[in-house]
């Protein structure tokens, strides 16, 4: 899923260093006093857990209703869905046509999905994106007539599943200013078996890995007006950064609204997030999306038994969100570090912040734990151009081919720790922070180019405070 994780359980759907550009937030005041508060990255949704449960841990202080919706809610993301007719009927309705059987499968752990391994050839916790060009429906990008916005690369038996992904890369070669040596690899998208026909030769393709998922009813609490403020799409003020706000419809209050979630903040709600994450990667319907996912070309999944109308109750959809809502967010580490607070300095002075805004204060929000937080999570959520060399060419409502939503920087250190990788941006094509800097560009050219001019001491201390978050 492109929008969500689960628990204890490991197995599916946001975190990543998309963008390491340039709406600034205030450098936080130094000292142990400053150094506590950073650390409560989530407001009072903070947990001082570091280990592989880190993205998974319920916030704290919640009720004994809450830690009900939220155990059931644990479940909801962990249970494989199975095809149907099955027992128990809650959980069947898989597919038909799908990519994973359940919301952990993608977010392990409540954390970050990656790209295969050197000796993989299936695709375990990303998918691709389709598109022509065009607009759809209410703006979003133009499904591919036989597949959708979407390959599913799996289907129950008797349908065909849609196609297979494979990647390769071609290694790109720099030097630092002192030096030393580097490498980006770039990823070629291949799909072959499809079972529909050729795609379209303007088909535009997009490989997302799933983010990680704690934090994200914290960004939702956040005032509209609060991210707009930050935004500047003419860079009137000259300043090099021209943050743009995507509008998206809302299927949940059916209204264009501001997204806010997904790789290029193509998604308002999480409510939305959790209904289109069902539908579009485990083929499961609900009360927002009550139709199956079924171009009319596929005849067999058009034909196939569902698991009834809707397969998501409104009752689950809703405690599904309300997990994710309150999931906790893991503490700021690594305070003693004499090199953290320095890498901060070289953040901020690169310009990293001027996208990468340190805080937020949220507003009122429905779940009342949410309200009234001072929050860490060092994003502007707006979209920014990262330049050519981190474009998909593929369009989103507002955001353009080479724009991408600034990712949250919070709980960047652990996740080798909670997901044994650092496999970073948008398709996984870092290997490590330092090369996600690297491959930043438009916008983000300058800070690229800084940090390439960094002396060793310099990158390593910038680097120890991107792990300390």
């Amino acid at each position: 899923m492109e929008g969500f994780g689960s628990t204890r359980a490991a197995c599916l759907l946001w975190a990543c260093l998309l963008a390491l550009g340039a709406g600034l937030a205030a450098a936080p005041k130094a000292g142990k006093q400053a150094q506590n508060v950073l650390a409560a990255s989530g407001g009072a949704l903070t947990v001082q857990v570091s280990n592989r449960e880190a993205f998974s841990s319920p916030a704290p202080g919640l009720d004994a209703a809450q830690r009900r919706v939220f155990a059931f809610g644990n479940r909801l993301f962990n249970t494989g869905w199975v095809v149907a007719p099955a027992s128990p009927a809650a959980f069947d309705g898989l597919g038909p046509t799908f990519n994973r059987h359940s919301c952990a499968a993608c977010h392990i752990r409540d954390g970050r999905g990656r790209p295969p391994l050197a000796d993989e050839r299936a695709l375990f916790s990303m998918l691709v994106r389709l598109s022509v060009p065009g607009l759809g429906v209410r703006g979003a990008p133009k499904a591919v007539a036989h597949y959708g916005d979407q390959l599913n690369d799996r289907a129950m038996p008797g349908v065909p599943s849609e196609g297979r992904v494979q990647i390769s890369y071609r290694e790109q070669s720099g030097n630092f200013a002192d030096g030393e040596h580097y490498s980006l690899r770039a990823p070629r998208l291949n799909v072959d078996a499809l079972a529909f026909g050729a795609l379209p030769r303007n088909v535009m393709l997009s490989a997302r890995v799933a983010p990680a998922v704690f934090g994200l009813g914290l960004l939702e609490a956040i005032p509209e007006q609060e991210i707009v403020a930050g935004a500047d799409p003419f860079d009137a003020n000259g300043d090099g950064i021209s943050g743009k706000a995507n509008r998206v419809w809302s299927l949940e209050h059916q209204r264009e609204l501001l997204g806010r979630f997904g790789w290029k903040a193509n998604v308002a709600t999480l409510m939305d997030q959790s209904a289109l994450a069902a539908s579009a990667d485990m083929g499961i319907t609900s009360v927002l999306i009550p139709n199956q996912n079924c171009p009319p070309a596929q005849a067999q999944c058009r034909a196939a038994v569902s698991g009834g109308q809707p397969e998501l109750s409104a009752d689950f959809l809703a405690k599904l969100t309300q997990y994710v809502q309150m999931l906790g967010v893991p503490a700021r580490r690594a305070s003693a570090d004499p090199a953290v607070p320095r890498g901060e300095r070289v953040f901020t002075e690169l310009g990293c912040a001027a996208c990468h805004r340190a805080s937020f204060s949220t507003g009122k929000h429905a779940l009342s734990l949410l309200s009234k937080q001072v929050i860490y999570p060092y994003t502007d959520l707006l979209l920014h151009d990262m330049g050519p060399g981190l474009a998909d060419g593929r369009p989103d409502h507002l955001a353009s081919g080479q724009e991408w939503r600034t990712a949250p920087l919070w709980g960047l250190g652990l996740i080798e720790t909670v997901n044994g990788h650092q496999l970073l941006l948008h398709d996984g094509r870092a290997r490590g922070i330092s090369e996600a800097i690297l491959w930043h560009g438009g916008e983000a050219q300058s800070a690229a180019d800084g940090y390439r001019r960094l002396p060793r001491a310099e990158r390593t201390a910038l680097l120890a405070f991107l792990r300390s978050l």
